[in-house]
């Protein structure tokens, strides 16, 4: 059984057990995290809109952390104008406990 779930802003596809990287969360470590369930497929077929209405996706978090930093770099040719600036995406680490529906 996978679901689809979103959060973020982005949709995820899951399974149990499953450890995924979302946008930040304003959670704790060891919470529970209840997700928006878009889809579910199992072995009846697959469900979308209204037949999941009492879906459930249930997460806990396991961390909070920064992506790897990417270099930002803008230039104007000819001008002697440059801009160099770096980014750390933060992110929170779910591990998907249970996928019901």
């Amino acid at each position: 059984m996978f679901a689809v779930v979103a959060t973020g802003g982005k949709q995820f596809t899951v399974q149990e057990g499953d450890i995924i990287k979302v946008e930040k969360l304003d959670k704790n470590v060891g919470d529970k995290v209840q997700l928006e369930v878009l889809m579910i497929s199992d072995d009846n077929g697959s469900r979308v809109g209204e037949k999941v209405k009492n879906a459930t996706c249930q997460a806990e978090v396991l961390s909070q952390g920064k992506a790897e930093k990417i270099v930002v770099f803008k230039y104007k040719p000819k001008k002697n104008e440059r801009k160099k600036q770096g980014h750390r995406q933060p992110y929170t680490e779910l591990k998907i406990l249970s996928v019901k529906g």
